[in-house]
């Protein structure tokens, strides 16, 4: 079959790569696309349902303004990279369930709505830090994610694919479709006395029972969005429309976008690209430059989001060679984070992990210790280590805690 005509919307026209008003611009690194395969993939634009809808992305962009405000807080979870391989009903569910476990406990520790992101439904593409990986003399393309290339050390599955975004879109439709099916379903994995429940088993299988279990006794529940990061311009490129109510462009294949050390090039496609959308934007910064950047935007007038991202600056390699994280060391990080934001006036808005639902073994410590001789035992991530659902709500009910104190000192 002939490979389609290329879409007629203009916001594609204007950032595509081969205009005559942007002639060098390409829609991702040249080793992930050939320039026919993306003019082919732009032209497939219009057969894909847009999932996120102007009307879900008024209320996000709202609920964002009011964290920004101290007025609610962000919680975005999810997996570091979706695989094809692991996708599956009860991952999914399980995933959902904790970050409602989460949230419920953070808005009764908070007194306030819990924005909940899930980080899943189209997270099949990764940045690295290098090009190609060298094993015994062979070298070949890193592995970039499912939705460029395939994890197994060989030149078939290292090959850049375009076609595997048709399959990226494909589970991230069937994702989002078995999530609407969790929160309104009759399973009762989006009911009140559910959440309530799961918190406390969770608190009566801990240590640490009794400093949670007053959190667990009272709980609440929404139904949240979805994010991606900008790495892949085609296929968010596929996906963006213009609404017909205010003639602005957005990317309808997630309702929030973000920018990393890795994509935020100010002359890059990304950020041509993301200028281009309306979306609600995230922009990744180092920790230790936390204050100064409050003072400047502060300065500027500018009311931003403030979120916590304390797993990328916080990655090691075991003695095993499997990369991992400390709990310790992300939750020295999240402390960190409302210890800046007391000192400096400012809201904590919200903050970002990478985590499942599942009793993974990649990030090290918590309550239920991982340690580093259990790393192997359970190490499933496609790139980067998540925590564990123990782990996950274990940092939920410390936040929780320190969301009560603030609310309780400005009273």
């Amino acid at each position: 079959m002939a490979p389609p005509k290329p879409s007629s919307n203009p916001h594609l026209r204007r950032i595509g790569p081969h205009t005559a008003g942007n002639p060098r611009r390409p829609f991702s690194s040249p080793s992930t696309q050939t320039r026919p395969t993306s003019r082919w993939f732009s032209g497939l634009s219009g057969r894909f349902r847009r999932w996120c809808l102007p009307g879900k992305r008024g209320r996000w962009r709202s609920g964002l303004a009011a964290a920004a405000t101290g007025n609610a807080f962000l919680l975005q979870g999810g997996d570091c990279a979706e695989s094809f391989k692991e996708f599956g009903a009860d991952k999914i569910r399980d995933t959902f369930r904790v970050l409602l476990q989460m949230a419920a406990v953070l808005m009764f520790g908070g007194q306030m709505p819990v924005i909940k992101v899930g980080r899943m439904g189209g997270q099949f593409a990764k940045p690295r830090s290098t090009t190609f990986e060298e094993r015994d003399g062979l070298k070949l393309p890193i592995y970039k994610g499912d939705s460029i290339n395939g994890a197994a050390f060989d030149y078939k599955s290292r090959t850049p694919d375009p076609h595997r975004m048709l399959r990226a879109y494909s589970q991230s439709a069937a994702t989002l479709n078995l999530l609407k099916a969790f929160a309104t379903g009759n399973g009762g994995h989006a009911a009140l006395h559910s959440v309530a429940q799961w918190n406390l088993d969770f608190a009566n299988n801990r240590e640490q029972g009794d400093r949670y279990r007053d959190l667990a006794d009272r709980v609440d529940e929404a139904l949240g969005f979805m994010a991606a990061a900008g790495l892949t311009n085609d296929y968010p490129v596929m996906t963006t429309t213009e609404d017909s109510t205010s003639s602005l462009h957005y990317d309808s294949s997630a309702h929030f976008l973000w920018v990393g050390e890795r994509t935020r090039q100010t002359d890059g496609a990304h950020i041509e690209f993301l200028r281009g959308v309306a979306n609600p934007l995230g922009i990744k910064n180092l920790r230790v430059k936390l204050p100064h950047l409050i003072r400047a935007v502060e300065r500027t007038g500018q009311i931003v989001t403030w979120v916590c991202d304390p797993m990328h600056g916080n990655t090691i390699k075991a003695p095993c060679g499997l990369k991992t994280r400390p709990f310790d060391a992300i939750l020295v990080e999240v402390v960190a984070f409302f210890d800046v934001h007391e000192q400096e006036g400012s809201h904590p808005g919200g903050i970002h992990l990478e985590m499942t639902g599942q009793n993974v073994t990649e990030c090290i410590g918590g309550s239920q210790p991982v340690t580093l001789d259990d790393l192997t035992s359970r190490y499933h991530t496609h790139c980067d280590p998540r925590l564990n659902a123990s782990q996950s709500l274990e940092l939920a009910f410390i936040v929780a805690d320190r969301l009560r104190k603030r609310r309780i000192g400005t009273q």
